[in-house]
């Protein structure tokens, strides 16, 4: 029976995907991709032939039913975005569910992920943690934060180098600027870096230094 897979890219360094991952990439009949030109650099650092779909959050709610009805006629379809795993802030969620909905299988491969390594080196307690994902840029964004403030987990969001400053300043206002945090950009990239502190601290350390990079952030949940 034919599937979709769900397969993980890097989200730095291109020898970070798995064997499977390969496997699976060169034998569907074609990849979706978020962004083909991404993709295209990936698929040729490997020599992998497969022919590429663009599948991104522009088209989806147009092309759900269509991957899956293609599927579910014997074609086997690997989804991808540009890093990590499909469906984690990134699209997937629509077509998997529609997939479950007509009873397509559906497998998701283990592979990279940007909050799981940002949280074990933040060295703040990770046996039970809340993921955030990005925050709202507007609409909804203090409503969020607000709830965060009575989270006795460790929290863990995603931010881009344009937003980090404002984000560390909100959640200093809203959690308290003495909440230990750690920051982690270019994971796994040539440059990664993790940076830890109070909120105070990374304030003041953005204030000098230029964002550069996609962010995680990791915060302390409510001392207990």
């Amino acid at each position: 029976m034919a599937k979709l897979y769900l397969v993980p890219t890097p989200i730095g360094n291109l020898e970070d995907i798995t064997l499977r991952a390969l496997g699976v990439l060169r034998s569907v009949d074609y990849i979706l991709a978020e962004d083909t030109r991404n993709t295209s650099v990936l698929l040729h650092h490997f020599d992998i032939k497969t022919r590429c779909v663009a599948h991104h959050k522009f088209n989806e709610h147009r092309t759900v039913e269509r991957i899956a009805e293609d599927i579910g006629a014997g074609r086997d379809v690997a989804l991808v975005t540009d890093a990590g795993t499909p469906a984690i802030s990134d699209p997937g969620f629509l077509l998997v569910r529609e997939c479950v909905r007509r009873g397509v299988e559906v497998e998701c491969l283990p592979g990279p992920t940007a909050f799981v390594p940002a949280l074990v080196e933040s060295a703040l307690p990770c046996e039970r943690f809340c993921f955030e994902g990005f925050l709202p840029h507007r609409k909804g964004r203090q409503q969020r934060l607000d709830a965060l403030k009575d989270e006795h987990r460790t929290i863990v969001l995603y931010e881009s180098p344009y937003r980090i400053s404002k984000t560390l300043s909100q959640l200093a206002e809203s959690l308290g600027a003495e909440r230990r945090a750690a920051v982690c950009r270019e994971i796994s990239k040539k440059f990664s870096e993790t940076l830890r502190g109070t909120l105070a601290e990374l304030i003041e350390h953005f204030s000098t230094c230029t964002p550069k990079g996609e962010f995680v952030v990791v915060v302390e949940g409510i001392p207990q």
